[in-house]
């Protein structure tokens, strides 16, 4: 198991900012850990790389106790922590040599972390003179640097433009076929894009965790359907699993039904026994965003 964790509390004075939180992470896995600002993902990240103290529970990485074997952890683990801490003025090798040195690898690795992560163009640049897409790449190099188990990243996306978002999206999705990922975010659409399994937090505590196939089930479903002529609310509440009818223009009709499952047959089967005329008929299923702000909307 790559990470356990069981029934972590962390407690700030008064603030329970984790509440007997527990999950499990396999390798090769890449996990979104996905919640609001201030929910706790940064924290739970913190205690996983030896930063923090839980309060209560047990986390281990690698097998390796986060209190007991914190060095075992550590060497098991690539972090790159929200605000990626670089040297501006140094080059990209000599940062890289220098944290190389800190881990006591060899420095072949070094050309191996900057061609893996796309660094070899901007290589001979100080890292000041990058773009933040760049010195997130850095930041990345520098977590390979030991060739851990582990990622660990926090908000690794946060500030990119959209070819920066999909060159990193596309980095992780790499290293996740090797290696346990785990990265938190608030945005959605990240975790659809790099990930197979999402955990939500949510005032500290999980509200779901689950693959992003089983997360959609059992969520509502909108059909669309236009017909030729006004039909009442109450007639179109008939159909099965409707939830609510919405006359949104004309004789356009957006029906949310309790259900994942496709229901156009359903209500083209419908409209046929009532000798109702279909101009239209589309389905829009519930969005991973409107699903996250279900689970943690307060």
């Amino acid at each position: 198991m790559s990470i356990e964790v069981e029934n972590i509390t962390k407690i700030y004075g008064s603030q329970k900012a984790l509440n007997n939180v527990s999950f499990k992470v396999n390798k090769p896995e890449i996990v979104g850990f996905l919640g609001p600002n201030g929910a706790g993902k940064s924290t739970m990240m913190k205690i996983l790389t030896t930063y923090i103290n839980a309060s209560d529970g047990l986390a281990k990485v690698n097998n390796f106790d986060v209190i007991t074997n914190k060095q075992k952890v550590q060497q098991s683990v690539g972090y790159l922590p929200e605000h990626n801490p670089l040297y501006l003025e140094q080059y990209v090798r000599e940062y890289l040599a220098f944290n190389a040195q800190v881990y006591a690898v060899d420095k072949n690795r070094i050309e191996e972390v900057i061609q893996l992560t796309g660094l070899t163009p901007e290589a001979h640049k100080k890292i000041g003179q990058l773009s933040k897409g760049y010195r997130q790449r850095v930041g990345l190099a520098n977590a390979l640097l030991h060739n851990p188990d582990v990622l660990i990243l926090d908000e690794p996306t946060t500030g990119l433009d959209p070819n920066q978002l999909v060159d990193i999206r596309n980095l992780i999705k790499n290293i996740g076929k090797e290696k346990t990922v785990f990265l938190s975010t608030h945005i959605m659409q990240e975790v659809e894009a790099m990930c197979d399994r999402v955990i939500i937090i949510n005032n500290g505590e999980i509200v779901a965790d689950k693959k992003l196939k089983e997360l959609r089930e059992g969520q509502e479903q909108i059909v669309i359907v236009e017909f030729d002529y006004r039909v009442e609310d109450a007639f179109l509440m008939k159909l099965p699993k409707v939830k609510h009818v919405l006359n949104t223009h004309d004789f356009v009709y957006e029906i949310t039904f309790s259900t994942a499952e496709d229901m156009r047959s359903h209500v083209f089967d419908f409209a046929h026994d009532n000798q109702l005329k279909i101009l239209q008929l589309n389905q829009k299923n519930a969005s991973l965003e409107s699903l996250f702000r279900d689970l943690t909307n307060n």
